[in-house]
């Protein structure tokens, strides 16, 4: 295959056109941008709602019973409960060889054959959790009161999840908006009644029910009787007694209503001012990067249509890390091609440094045709294998190159020595690529959150091999053109290139074939040292040495005030 592609030009050109181009399709068309890589969330959630209730209240009438209903399901790590004021979660953690969607089903079996809840329990919802992933905030602040800015925050939001490329957002960092009812006992006392009483005159008078369905000709008719109160206005209408004379007491009689929010410390501020936030969120294969450039292309829009008096800004940009991460991949891969052709060419030829370096534009974009396939995105760790595998790609390459010029060196025909320079050196280069694969591959079978990983190998791996084709299929072909130097005709950077090419085969020939030699020659005491320094730097990390640390800790830029 070596010697066909090498005397088949065009072969070894469309192959290269080919990748390259597929690979830039698919990495502008079909490969998602994100913060971090996606895992499977092993867990099953239950939760449930009671309101007015304690924790203890929930504890017994809802948690213990889930957890003594589903503890004996096989395939379950561990179960993981909170009981708060108002609601329960259960938190069921699957064990890996399981299928979540099957312990789901059972749980959903299980937790159905309850029926001891409590009567007024509600929202009873199982599921996997779904991770949302933050892409960027919007920031409405000016000095309004908390309500406007709350109903102007949802108008926004309601905007904003109507653009093409954003499909979540929601209203955050405010106060859920609550109702309160206070009755004064005197007004108790004045018609007898009691605070029972009242809550079971509102809660029969302020829900929704639905009275079945009437199947006709023309289709079913749903009937549903719509009486649930949303605002203080609908709440004081509620009829609470009718006295002697006939006349009806409503709620607005007896006690004070009130439509605010929920009496938590919360206050948001922006530049020194009240503020609400609209979250944005990214979700499914949409691109952080197209997400939050949509939200600032709003935000710019939206400037000259606001109130007097009102601002809007973002904050919290969740692409600003995949951005500069992406520059630094950029600036990293001009520069390391700058100077991978500038060495090169001072011992080589230029040519040979051009073709050479091809290789890495073309093993990334072969990389991307498989992307896809494997599930990986355009995120944090995807890059940082980019970047990564970057000093590494060209090495087949450099060691083909440098053969192939070496025959040429000697006088041969640039046919030939592109087909037999590659042919030396294909077993020990294709070797080489196999084994730095194999280094990675255990990466790419981490499970849970070890699995955001997995992108390192799914990354290098690809690049390596496409690495591999380059050097092995094309690059011959591009150096058979290189021509041999002319006799006698040289230019002052021919020269000078030549002074440094000798200048290395004088230190390989004065220093290292004769400490090779002795290496060789002393080929048990070279072994010994090499394993004294092996367990010295094993006992180095035994004994605390040298430290471990998940994250490097860095300095931060950020000031905080109190």
């Amino acid at each position: 295959m070596i010697a066909w592609f090498a005397k088949n030009d065009v072969a070894a050109n469309l192959l290269l056109v080919v990748i390259m181009l597929s690979g830039l399709y698919v990495v502008s068309t079909q490969i998602p941008v994100d913060l971090f890589p996606e895992f499977e969330q092993r867990k099953v959630q239950v939760s449930m709602t009671l309101s007015g209730s304690s924790p203890q209240e929930l504890e017994e009438g809802i948690t213990i019973k889930v957890e003594e209903a589903v503890q004996d399901l096989e395939g379950i790590r561990q179960i993981t409960s909170q009981s708060r004021e108002g609601s329960a979660s259960i938190t069921i953690d699957v064990e890996e060889g399981y299928d979540v969607r099957e312990i789901l089903d059972e749980v959903k079996i299980r937790v159905d054959g309850i029926n001891n809840f409590p009567v007024d329990a509600e929202n009873l919802l199982i599921q996997v959790p779904q991770r949302r992933r933050d892409a960027i905030g919007i920031v409405i602040y000016g000095d309004y009161d908390a309500i406007t800015l709350r109903r102007l925050a949802e108008d926004i939001r309601d905007e904003v999840a109507n653009l093409d490329a954003i499909s979540q957002a929601e209203v955050g960092n405010t106060l859920p908006f609550e109702i309160s009812i206070e009755i004064p006992e005197l007004s108790l006392r004045k018609f007898d009644l009691t605070l029972e009483q009242v809550a079971d005159v509102i809660r029969q008078n302020s829900r929704d029910v639905s009275a079945g369905n009437l199947k006709t000709q023309g289709g079913d008719i749903f009937i549903r009787s719509r009486g649930q109160a949303y605002r203080a206005s609908e709440f004081a209408d509620i009829p609470i007694i009718t006295t002697q004379d006939g006349s009806m007491i409503k709620l607005s009689d007896i006690a004070i209503i009130k439509d605010g929010f929920e009496e938590t410390p919360l206050r948001t501020r922006f530049n020194g001012v009240s503020a609400v936030e609209v979250e944005i969120f990214r979700t499914g294969d949409e691109s952080i990067i197209e997400v939050t450039q949509a939200v600032k292309d709003f935000i710019l829009e939206q400037q000259t249509r606001l109130p007097q008096g009102l601002s809007m800004d973002y904050w919290r940009d969740g692409s600003e890390p995949i951005r500069g991460r992406l520059q630094t991949l950029s600036t990293s891969a001009w520069q390391g091609a700058l100077l991978v052709i500038g060495l090169l060419a001072l011992f080589l030829r230029p040519s040979v440094a051009f073709w050479v370096c091809l290789g890495i534009p073309m093993s990334f974009m072969g990389a991307f045709l498989f992307m896809p396939l494997f599930d990986v995105s355009l995120n944090l760790m995807s890059l940082f294998a980019f970047i990564l595998v970057l000093g590494i790609v060209v090495d087949d390459a450099i060691v083909t190159g440098e053969n192939v010029y070496s025959h040429l060196e000697r006088g041969e025909d640039p046919l030939q020595a592109a087909i037999k320079g590659t042919q030396e050196v294909a077993i020990p280069v294709t070797f080489g690529i196999l084994t730095t694969a194999a280094a990675f591959l255990p990466l790419a079978f981490q499970t849970g959150r070890g699995s955001w990983y997995a992108a390192i190998p799914l990354v290098i791996i690809p690049v390596l091999l496409f690495s591999l084709i380059e050097s092995k299929l094309i690059l011959p072909a591009h150096l058979k053109h290189i021509k041999p130097r002319v006799p006698g005709k040289s230019s002052r950077f021919s020269k000078v290139q030549q002074a440094i090419a000798r200048s290395l085969e004088v230190f390989i020939k004065r220093f290292y074939q004769p400490m090779l030699a002795q290496a060789m020659r002393w080929r048990y005491a070279t072994w010994t040292a090499m394993l004294a320094c092996l367990v010295l730097i094993i006992g180095s990390i035994a004994s605390g040495n040298t430290k471990f640390i998940f994250f490097p800790r860095v300095q931060s830029e950020v000031a905080t005030a109190t």
